[in-house]
């Protein structure tokens, strides 16, 4: 890898796809048969509308039922604090009448009766939430593009019923090889042309960059975002290409510098790190020191040692001896 290799990276574009922003499989938190489906394919919804509706006769019962065991206990709780405030009363009015074992029992009695109460207030909260658990709302506008149920069939809970995506923005994963990952957050002005529209391009930015390579293309996931275009429409799973220039630093001391692991080695008994720094001219190694700090999940960054410009071999570094000719391959 070049250190610092922006004019390499200027002439490149770089392959994605194309993803809703937002997307998600939509299911009711209640099981029960599917009563109102009024949403199809294609369907472009906005927030809050409703996409499909259960059978509510069952909760509706379950509402009143509870709503009913709460009303008992208020009634209860209410003759036990009369019972209580009579003997209480009689006490305190001639304490040989009622015996303190006596008061305690109406105590008693009042506490177990406002302990029902709130134990039928959260029966009652929890039923009216299975009874809104019934209908099936659009948690953020967009379009509907896939349905898994035909109406009166039976619905289990967390059965998906349908997808829904935002198309209002897209995202755009490309892959960075593990050489060029510590510049991705000096890209900007990037570019998306997609395939389907080969004359238009679409202004993207940078919405995230990945910490994994991947297992099998051993590059980086980075996400662009980008608004809908005017005059053209992006779909998810549209393939296109990708590109951007770098905004240089002043000096190396602004760059973070980071190392692919394999770059790195060390020689013999000493507590010292080394890359293999490759000569343009001659196409020949020599080794020097490196100070390396934290290691990363791009690799290791490196605080010292490396110049802008610097071509260091990232492969088969343990193979290499000093003055050794090699053929550099840059991707």
């Amino acid at each position: 890898m070049k250190i610092g290799d922006f004019e390499g990276f200027q002439g490149r574009s770089f392959p994605g796809r194309a993803r809703a922003s937002k997307e998600v499989d939509l299911a009711f938190r209640v099981s029960g048969p599917l009563m109102t489906l009024p949403v199809k394919v294609g369907d472009e919804l906005k927030e809050g509308d409703l996409i499909a509706r259960l059978d509510p006769r069952d909760f509706d019962v379950a509402v009143r039922n509870a709503e009913g065991n709460l009303q008992r206990a208020v009634a209860t709780q209410r003759r036990a604090k009369d019972d209580y405030d009579r003997v209480f009363g009689l006490q305190k009015k001639n304490p040989g009448a009622i015996s303190e074992a006596a008061v305690d029992h109406a105590r008693e009695a009042v506490e177990v009766a406002k302990a029902d109460i709130a134990a039928f207030e959260a029966s009652v909260d929890a039923a009216k939430d299975s009874l809104s658990y019934t209908s099936l709302r659009a948690p953020f506008a967009g379009t509907i593009v896939a349905t898994y149920f035909e109406n009166f069939e039976n619905v289990r809970e967390k059965e998906m019923v349908v997808r829904l995506l935002d198309n209002s923005r897209i995202e755009f994963e490309v892959g960075l090889p593990e050489t060029m990952i510590s510049m991705a957050s000096y890209v900007e002005n990037i570019l998306v042309r997609f395939d389907a529209f080969p004359d238009e391009e679409v202004p993207a930015t940078v919405e995230e960059i990945g910490r994994e390579a991947s297992a099998t293309t051993r590059t980086f996931p980075v996400t662009l975002i980008m608004d809908q275009p005017e005059g053209i429409s992006i779909l998810p799973g549209m393939a296109g290409r990708a590109r951007g220039t770098l905004r240089q630093p002043d000096g190396l001391g602004q760059l973070t510098v980071v190392v692919p692991v394999t770059a790195i080695f060390s020689s013999g008994s000493e507590d010292k790190s080394f890359v293999w720094v490759i000569d343009e001219s001659a196409n020949s190694v020599s080794r020097r020191e490196v100070q390396i700090g934290q290691l990363l999940n791009t690799g290791y960054k490196v605080e010292g040692g490396l110049e802008m410009g610097d071509v260091i071999a990232t492969a088969g570094v343990n193979f290499l001896n000093e003055g050794q000719i090699v053929v550099p391959q840059i991707p």
